[in-house]
């Protein structure tokens, strides 16, 4: 060995380390880039504020069955109303101030919403999150536009940060949670712009859920049920948010 040469490779640069990067010391690090990444994509492409959509992954598309279900009904109708909104957006915003369907990009409603706005021409978010018995973004999610996030807390940050409106279709867990966790940021006032949240499905929301009850027993107060609305149809849904949204003058 010459003198002049190094006695082992040269060391790698610290943000190039991979083998550190992925690991828990560097857990921050990587916490960081879910919120920076996002925010300077989304910065780029103009997007700042957003109508989502929560539901199960597993309502399936009725045109894939041979006989609709229950649950097929609510796939064509949220993406009928993403259709109506993302046109309605198209028409009447223009720039930053412009609404863009939000979804957690993966099937099912997810899937419905991303479809209805492609099918109107417009924009859509799809925050994807990585689990191991679930596919990748849908087929109708926009590359620009679709995020892969490891951390279910940044992924809800996101979800929530851009919100102008929530359309909570019939879901699971999952659903259940970011419904629940939405209703608790706004009646605890960490969520102090006006969001209204749709409960699409009167039938599905009324058995499954009994909020009354909840205020019956003295487990959330009166007001609360006016956190969020019933509704059972696209028509009366589409006018409730554009109606409570035409009120507001969006900023990011």
């Amino acid at each position: 060995m010459s003198d002049t040469e190094p006695p082992f490779p040269e060391p790698p640069k610290a943000y190039k380390n991979m083998d550190f990067l992925t690991s828990p010391e560097a857990r921050s690090i990587r916490i960081q880039c879910e919120l920076e990444e996002p925010k300077a994509r989304l910065k780029k492409e103009g997007i700042e504020n957003t109508i989502v959509f929560f539901g199960s992954a597993r309502t399936p598309d009725p045109d894939k069955e041979e006989i609709p279900s229950k649950q097929s009904r609510f796939y064509a109708e949220a993406r009928e109303l993403s259709q109506q909104l993302t046109n309605w957006s198209l028409k009447t915003r223009s720039g930053k101030n412009a609404y863009a369907i939000c979804s957690g990009g993966g099937p099912g409603i997810m899937e419905a919403a991303n479809r209805g706005a492609q099918d109107a021409g417009g924009r859509s978010l799809s925050l994807g999150i990585s689990l191991p018995h679930e596919q990748h973004v849908n087929q109708y999610s926009q590359e620009e536009l679709s995020f892969e996030f490891h951390y279910f807390f940044i992924r809800k940050y996101w979800f929530l940060y851009m919100a102008k409106a929530i359309v909570v279709f019939p879901g699971g867990v999952g659903t259940m949670d970011e419904l629940f966790e939405s209703l608790t940021l706004l009646q605890t006032g960490k969520i102090q712009k006006e969001m209204p949240v749709v409960l699409y499905g009167a039938e599905f929301w009324n058995e499954v859920v009994h909020f009354d009850k909840l205020v019956e027993w003295g487990t959330i107060s009166p007001g609360d049920i006016n956190l969020f609305k019933v509704i059972d149809s696209v028509e009366e849904a589409f006018n409730y948010l554009t109606r409570e949204l035409g009120n507001e003058a969006p900023t990011g």
